[in-house]
């Protein structure tokens, strides 16, 4: 893509200046996918929303950042669908993510949940993020109205046109009913703002397709905790995960054994980890996620169980099924 861009750039270019301009923001670009590389990679937990009664607990929040700072996770997504943000008000969804970015303060990347199935809401919520000092923005297809193709183009081209943070596209048709295709996303991808995917298909042969389409600039990142291990070997830089909620520093362990590609110990460590945590990557979603993962959070002490209603708490044998997962993961 970016040979392409050099070559029409030089063709149109007429005078020095103009070439000059060209090269400066290719290669400003290429700068900045670069330090986005290094920047979004590894564990980052889709963190869970603590309630108490009902109402968003901030002290609580604050204190699961400050866990994750401490163990090793590698960023922060607030907001997103395991923080429950179909449930949060406006006011609570601007909150969320102004802790977050507070409490990090710039030790690891907050990566705000700011989509929508509105384009002008995901818009005022970018912008928000942005404004509070979020590094990047995760956003979910459309769900529900079921865009076009290019209706997701336009959606993702207007939030991109209104805001000057990343933006990592977050592709999941198994809630959104529809399926971003390696085209839109490589065409979204000429855009200065969209540097990557959280690919949530289950699909391993897309990593494989985005990696050809788009190189190694597109930050891929799983959305699946149970293939994550697969995922990095093909290209991919982490895991937006749901499990690192509750066993933080073995996910942080596993990416960055996972990553080392090239170290047979530490590949061997990766599969053993992997090993110990897949019964957990299944555990956390027999029932409709977050109600899993926060049930093991309070197991953990971490956080209560609470949920907002349309999702309610686990059945009992679904506690059962968690509690020995985590067992074996030697967390409880």
């Amino acid at each position: 893509m970016f040979s392409a861009l050099i070559n029409v750039g030089i063709l149109i270019a007429t005078n020095k200046t103009t070439r000059l301009i060209i090269r400066i923001s290719i290669n400003l670009r290429l700068k900045l996918i670069t330090l986005y590389c290094f920047m979004f990679k590894g564990s980052i937990v889709a963190l869970i929303t603590p309630f108490k009664n009902d109402k968003l607990d901030e002290e609580n929040y604050s204190k699961l950042i400050h866990h994750h700072i401490q163990s090793g996770t590698n960023g922060i997504v607030p907001a997103g669908t395991t923080g429950e943000s179909p449930t949060l008000s406006h006011e609570e969804h601007r909150k969320v993510v102004e802790i977050a970015v507070k409490e990090c303060k710039g030790k690891i990347p907050v990566i705000a949940g700011t989509g929508s199935n509105s384009t002008t809401e995901a818009i005022e919520l970018s912008k928000h993020a942005e404004k509070s000092g979020a590094n990047g923005l995760l956003i979910v297809t459309p769900y529900y109205n079921k865009p076009t193709q290019e209706g997701l183009y336009q959606h993702y081209k207007k939030i991109n046109d209104s805001v000057g943070i990343p933006i990592i596209i977050y592709n999941i048709p198994s809630r959104s009913v529809i399926d971003m295709t390696v085209e839109t996303m490589s065409k979204l991808f000429e855009l200065k703002n969209i540097v990557g995917v959280k690919d949530a298909t289950g699909d391993l042969g897309r990593a494989d397709e985005q990696l050809k389409k788009m190189g190694n600039e597109f930050i891929q990142l799983t959305g699946e905790d149970n293939n994550a291990l697969e995922f990095n070997k093909r290209g991919g830089r982490g895991c937006i995960s749901v499990s690192a909620n509750v066993a933080a520093k073995l996910c942080s362990e596993f990416q960055s054994a996972s990553l080392a590609v090239n170290d047979s110990n530490l590949q061997a460590r990766a599969k053993e980890i992997n090993n110990l945590l897949s019964p957990l990557h299944k555990a956390l979603f027999i029932e409709s996620n977050p109600s899993p993962v926060k049930y093991a959070a309070s197991l953990l002490k971490l956080s209560s169980p609470e949920v907002r209603l349309p999702l309610v708490q686990v059945m009992d044998k679904t506690k059962i099924a968690i509690k020995d997962a985590l067992k074996v993961a030697k967390l409880l």
